[in-house]
């Protein structure tokens, strides 16, 4: 949640600086370099990260996981030479000249209700909404594959890396086309997209990553038997918290297993009880749990033989997509509906939130949700909630921003 407050303060910036610099009728074609370069900077994680494991082996979880942290004093030096050679961009400097510069950017931004009501809409009718299309196709996606599907992570991460090489370019081509045809429609269109496909994509990536589990789900069903009252709702962001009932020691087990189950209430005090086909299981028993789930032909990990490539790879690309169109017009919208003297300030707060916190709290709600529920879909509610809501206000409040003049903004 910090990083995400601390990523609001450096996208407004860089946002505002280069949209103040791009040429009339080209900002979207021009901000959406940003845009991309999120992308580009997970798959340069993903490179460094696989090096890494792979020159450091077992030791990386001891110590080789510092060694990307070392690499970033390199691009801190590279980001501090930058930011010592920008110059002020035109707008800001007409502004000075003209003596209209901004005492109180945070009461002008924020205590106004004409520009905080700019900020509600900014947040909640595209920031938010754009974020967990951004989580749900380069960080949730990842989840899902290794943990709930159990494909190996190497491979995940290989394929993610190609889908990813082949989606970036698609953050540019819908900045460029944001100013041909408008920010509004692509955004919306993105938004409609991710409400109505999320739950298609995912079930079909399922299907193509580990069709075993799906088989045996359905020849062996599992069931928890057990007093809703011992089950929590296991949402913890910090990591911190203790489930340590027998339902939440069961759940756990089995949701990390990767394994489908669905939820049953039994009479209050009763213990918990796992049904796997036709086998029973009294309380938690974990050598009897995964007995049982063996017999039943759950795999322990995805068949390398099954996973289909070229259509995870097709799946990841559309989710991929979807961001795109959320994502490479934002920059230029978001500097749009502010006016010069506040915009740094006011387009910063709903974007940092809408990431760091919106974003953010995706994989741990999410899996939460599935624990809670035994469905490994039910999570995917939490960011087809959020983009449904975003759409509506979007398509009720959001005003369209292509042509308006910065200088006179």
């Amino acid at each position: 949640m910090l990083q995400g407050l601390a990523l609001g303060g450096e996208y407004g910036g860089a946002a505002t600086y280069v949209a103040e610099h791009a040429p009339i009728g080209k900002r979207g074609f021009h901000t959406s370099w940003i845009q991309s370069t999120a992308t580009l900077g997970l798959l340069l994680s993903l490179l460094v990260v696989l090096g890494c494991r792979y020159f450091t082996g077992d030791q990386f979880e001891v110590w080789g996981w510092r060694i990307p942290f070392l690499f970033s004093i390199i691009l801190l030096g590279i980001s501090t030479w930058i930011r010592l050679s920008l110059h002020e961009s035109p707008a800001f400097v007409k502004m000075k000249e003209e003596g209209k510069l901004c005492k109180s950017p945070i009461r002008d931004s924020f205590g106004k209700w004409e520009n905080l009501k700019v900020v509600l809409i900014a947040l909640f009718s595209i920031n938010a909404g754009q974020a967990v299309t951004f989580y749900a196709a380069q960080f949730y996606v990842l989840f899902f594959l290794t943990q709930f599907l159990k494909m190996d992570p190497a491979v995940a991460n290989g394929l993610l890396i190609v889908s990813v090489t082949i989606g970036a370019p698609f953050f540019i081509f819908f900045g460029w086309l944001s100013d041909k045809v408008g920010r509004k429609p692509i955004l919306m269109l993105g938004l409609l997209l991710a409400t109505v496909l999320y739950f298609p994509i995912f079930k079909t990536l399922a299907h193509y990553a580990n069709p075993a589990i799906d088989l045996a789900s359905r020849q062996a069903p599992i069931t928890v038997l057990a007093d809703p009252a011992t089950c929590t709702f296991q949402f913890d962001p910090v990591g911190k918290a203790k489930f340590d009932s027998p339902c939440d020691k069961v759940k756990t087990f089995l949701v990390k297993q990767g394994l489908p189950y669905q939820s049953a209430a039994a009479p209050a005090g009763s213990g918990v009880q796992v049904s796997v086909g036709d086998v029973k299981i009294d309380g938690f028993d974990e050598a009897a749990l995964r007995g049982a789930v063996t017999l039943a032909g759950y795999p322990q990990q995805a068949d390398m033989q099954q996973i289909n490539k070229p259509m995870i790879v097709a799946l990841i690309v559309a989710l991929i997509i979807i961001s795109a169109m959320c994502y490479g017009p934002l920059a230029a919208l978001m500097v749009e509906l502010f006016p010069t003297r506040i915009r740094y300030t006011s387009m910063s707060l709903p974007y940092h939130i809408g990431n760091g916190w919106f974003g953010g709290f995706l994989p741990t709600v999410s899996f939460a949700l599935v624990v809670y529920t035994g469905d490994i879909f039910y999570g995917l509610w939490y960011p087809v909630l959020i983009t449904g809501v975003s759409l509506v206000v979007g398509m009720i409040c959001l005003r369209e921003t292509r042509n308006v003049d910065l200088d006179k903004n």
